[in-house]
């Protein structure tokens, strides 16, 4: 059984990760809606430059928002996303945290370096935060080719080209 996720305030998340310097890029859902897709989503997915001292500010912002591991038999594993030697392992981590679903996705397919990710990245929001850029966002999606994936390309696909027609 799926724990129901808690109320996603990324604007909490967000303040947090700028309060401690974090250098992040947000992927996923919420780029998709930053892309102009409206679709639910139910957590924030996000790659950091993998450097011990941005790991040092991730952790620390980790701790201020409760983070723990989320998933069936969680509590067993001996992991600590408040580690800034473990978040820097290249690991993918799926958190619960006091603000929502919070996925740490360095290891996510087709994610590139974040070196060029930030490059072509968007800031959204009056300059509030980073998204990937639509190119990086279709290739992650294109990637991991599960069905609201290849959905969320299809739309996306169509407002950037609104001359070609619906698939199907």
């Amino acid at each position: 059984m799926t724990a129901e996720p808690p109320r996603l305030d990324v604007d909490r998340i967000i303040a947090t990760f700028h309060r401690y310097g974090v250098d992040f890029v947000v992927i996923g859902g919420i780029a998709v809606l930053a892309h102009g897709h409206p679709r639910a989503t139910f957590d924030l997915d996000f790659v950091a430059e993998l450097t011990a001292e941005n790991m040092q500010r991730l952790a620390v912002a980790l701790e201020e928002l409760g983070a723990r591991i989320r998933g069936v038999d969680a509590a067993l594993l001996e992991v600590n996303p408040t580690d800034p030697a473990q978040l820097a392992s290249g690991a993918n981590w799926t958190l619960v945290t006091d603000a929502g679903w919070l996925d740490f996705m360095p290891g996510a397919e087709g994610v590139r370096d974040y070196a060029e990710i930030v490059a072509d990245a968007v800031t959204v929001r009056d300059g509030t935060f980073r998204v990937v850029g639509l190119d990086d966002l279709i290739r992650m999606k294109r990637t991991s080719g599960r069905d609201k994936d290849l959905d969320d390309i299809a739309a996306l696909t169509r407002r950037e080209h609104p001359e070609l027609p619906p698939p199907g």
